[in-house]
């Protein structure tokens, strides 16, 4: 008979090999550890969750040993929702709101699952939260930011405004009136819009004054701006920027930084038709989706959610080991070590690990916008199932022109023709985006490397 020692190291056992990311050897020995144990049991429904299993019923089951745990709530909806029980999951989300309106995790998940569903007005649940709560700042800052990633601007400058007349212009509140004015273009042409705010630091807040500082032609403020964030935690964020400054500057750290020529490379894997068949049709059962997030580069299509290269699949994990080794090759290619560069930094004798990994499914005129990965060290396109594409470069990927809300004309680096079972690699830094087709379907997986950490000293 198994002691309670023994249960608590099964659990050990099994968060180790999750953090290794090998959920099958996680998702076997979390179900010998004890499921009567709060901690155990949110686990076991977590793991079977990220692992593309049933974990809606062994969500219920945690929730009852923890009630009070909201992750546990969130997570119970979101799997809901995976398994295609989209009014349960709202229905379990507006309650626990109903009795804690403050609960920001709750509305973000809310508003995503309405959003997805094609629901006209997704952020209600803040507007409601904030009748309940009108004294609550940070509600309306979350309805403001939800807003604002949806780009409805006419409503975001409504909350703003009113908050600002109810509190005050504090600082974070002028914060979001000055970050509004900029990138709804109402303050497009003002130099000095962001004088206001130029005792606060913030990263998201610095974002806005480059693209700002950018849109006026002032690229050597925006440089001093982004270069202030490289060497910090927040770096990555502003490596894309610093290339844009850099090219239009003709300055030679823009070919130091995207590479001449970028490190964009084609690998096409080893996948039979049928192989490719299968996996577009395992795919196409998990988008369940009816839109896309407005935060995503998807436009007219859908995502998957969750970390697609742990579902348990075959053939999700047969592309996976292909794309393993394809990563391994990319790595070992790269030029030589460089501490100071985002791509050559990073170690390259760490086992490989993935930051997130989705699948996009594209409708006729679908493209994704030009975006970059913050998350990432190496960013990825596998193209599954394509239309037919017979006036290129409709449908193909192209990379290094930067967003076109900044009116720049500066052009693409290069453009790669996709093709079924062709993976493409390329900084996580570099600017991408695709070209619109005329008709059928464009199905792909997609997915950023972790950035390698050093190893831990030995012994520790």
């Amino acid at each position: 008979m198994q002691g309670s020692d023994d249960l608590n190291g099964f659990l050990q056992q099994a968060l180790a090999y999750r953090e290794a990311q090998d959920m099958e050897a996680a998702w076997a020995t979390i179900q010998r550890a004890d499921p009567n144990d709060p901690q155990t049991a949110f686990m076991i429904a977590q793991i079977a969750l990220e692992a593309g299993r049933s974990a809606a019923d062994l969500f219920d089951a945690a929730v009852r040993l923890n009630p009070d745990n909201p992750t546990l709530i969130r997570n119970h909806a979101n799997a809901l929702a995976t398994e295609g029980d989209l009014a349960a999951a709202t229905a379990l989300l507006e309650t626990t709101l109903a009795e804690n309106p403050g609960w920001l995790d709750g509305h973000r998940l809310l508003g995503n699952l309405r959003i997805t569903s094609g629901e006209a007005d997704p952020a209600r649940s803040y507007a409601e939260a904030v009748r309940r709560d009108p004294g609550s700042v940070s509600l309306r800052l979350a309805l403001f930011q939800a807003l604002s990633v949806a780009r409805q601007w006419d409503a975001a400058r409504l909350v703003v405004g009113d908050a600002i007349a109810q509190f005050g212009d504090t600082s974070a509140l002028r914060s979001a009136r000055v970050y509004l004015a900029s990138e709804s273009g109402d303050g497009m042409d003002d130099p000095t819009l962001f004088d206001s705010v130029a005792d606060i630091v913030d990263p998201g807040l610095d974002i806005a004054r480059i693209r700002h500082a950018i849109r006026l032609g002032d690229t050597a403020r925006a440089a001093v701006v982004a270069g202030a964030h490289i060497g910090t935690a927040n770096a990555a964020i502003f490596w894309p920027y610093l290339s844009i400054i850099w090219r239009l500057a003709n300055d030679p750290r823009a070919a130091w930084l995207d590479g001449n020529p970028p490190p964009v490379c084609s690998y096409d894997l080893d996948f039979t038709a049928k192989e490719l068949a299968d996996l577009s049709a395992t795919l196409t059962r998990l988008h369940i989706a009816s839109a896309p997030y407005p935060e995503q580069s998807v436009r007219g299509g859908t995502q998957t959610t969750g970390q697609l290269f742990f579902h348990h699949d075959p053939a999700i994990q047969t592309a996976r080991a292909r794309v393993t080794t394809a990563i391994a090759d990319y790595i070992a290619a790269l030029p030589a070590p460089d501490p100071t560069h985002p791509l050559l930094a990073p170690p390259r004798d760490r086992p490989v690990r993935f930051e997130g990994s989705w699948s996009v499914r594209l409708a006729a005129q679908g493209f994704h916008s030009r975006h970059t990965h913050t998350r990432g060290w190496i960013s990825s396109a596998l193209y599954i199932a394509l239309p037919t594409l017979d006036a290129p470069p409709k449908g193909w990927i192209e990379f290094g022109a930067p967003p076109p809300e900044l009116g720049l004309d500066l052009p693409a680096y290069q453009q790669v023709e996709p093709k079924a079972g062709r993976l493409v690699l390329f900084p996580s830094t570099q600017w991408h985006g695709t070209v619109p087709f005329d008709d059928g379907e464009r199905l792909t997986i997609a997915f950023d490397v972790r950035v390698p950490t050093a190893a831990p000293p030995r012994g520790s």
